[in-house]
């Protein structure tokens, strides 16, 4: 596979081997490859590695099957997925409720994972978890197209570089309209499906709520992830008494069809192009009217 990426205008100049290494985190077994077999043009041209690059560069990048080689997965169906964003290195669907992420077998082929395969079939390509839903949640979800780019996304969410808003329906109203939740979460020793609020031994756990409507029952809240620990949303509003509406694990008694809670949007800045996505969700998830005019 071949890539060719100009450097984007803010781009701040470094030497070649601080680009694959630094910035770009190219394993130190493929930037041996990229140098011993000139597999990377600097407009077009070979460079020593400590040689210089700048805004306007164009970098091409060869890489050989031995530097990534690919890995197997089951082709779904790709014909009904609803792609919000895709270009050279990425691509963000629209997960619906009630299906997963990704196989935890290897003979599955239901999973999102599978049918993004299929999509990206005609382009010869496969698809590579960035991040992850559970299956009860809906929304947007994106994958990386290539192994190059995955762990340059990989740094970005730990460094909090992605931002991803959820809507939740939620039972009665926070005690304020804005509120930031700082706890810690572990597995539960109980029930090893769940989560729960572990101060002692868990990992740190941030999100940030925002009312966005309410009535005497339940309200309607935004919710911003600071960090991505698994059930993190709807641990911290189980801890705060107000646990999410059809909640299968922390809400079981809950009146709802389905876990009412929603990935509804994502925004951060592409890091080879610099260009500024914003994705929305075209599902708007559910609303406070509509579930109690049910």
């Amino acid at each position: 596979m071949q890539y060719s990426i100009t450097l984007p205008t803010n781009f701040e100049t470094c030497d070649i081997q601080t680009l694959l290494e630094i910035k770009w985190l190219v394993p130190r077994k493929v930037r041996h490859f990229l140098r011993t077999k000139k597999n990377i043009l600097v407009n077009g041209q070979t460079l020593l590695f400590h040689e210089m690059v700048h805004a306007g560069d164009v970098i091409t990048l060869t890489f050989e099957e031995s530097d990534y080689p690919n890995y197997n997965v089951l082709k779904g169906n790709g014909y009904d997925l609803e792609v919000l964003f895709e270009d050279e290195h990425l691509i963000i669907v629209d997960k619906p409720i009630k299906m997963k992420t990704h196989p935890n077998e290897a003979a599955e082929d239901d999973t999102l994972l599978n049918h993004v395969a299929s999509y990206l079939t005609p382009q010869g390509v496969l698809p590579y978890v960035v991040h992850r839903l559970d299956m009860e949640t809906s929304g947007l979800i994106m994958f990386a197209k290539n192994p190059f780019i995955l762990p340059i996304i990989g740094r970005m969410l730990e460094e909090k570089n992605i931002k991803r808003s959820y809507h939740a329906l939620i039972k009665g109203q926070l005690t304020k309209d804005y509120l930031t939740v700082n706890k810690k979460i572990g597995r539960d020793r109980h029930d090893r499906r769940k989560r729960r609020i572990d101060e002692r031994s868990g990992k740190t756990a941030i999100t940030h709520f925002a009312t966005i409507d309410s009535n005497q029952q339940s309200s309607l809240l935004r919710c911003e992830l600071e960090t991505g620990r698994t059930h993190q949303i709807r641990v911290h509003l189980q801890s705060l008494g107000h646990p999410i509406i059809g909640d299968p694990l922390y809400n079981p008694k809950s009146r709802g069809e389905r876990l009412m809670l929603h990935a509804f949007a994502l925004h951060f800045t592409h890091p080879l192009t610099d260009q500024e996505i914003h994705c929305q969700s075209n599902t708007s998830g559910f609303s406070l009217k509509s579930f109690h005019n049910k």
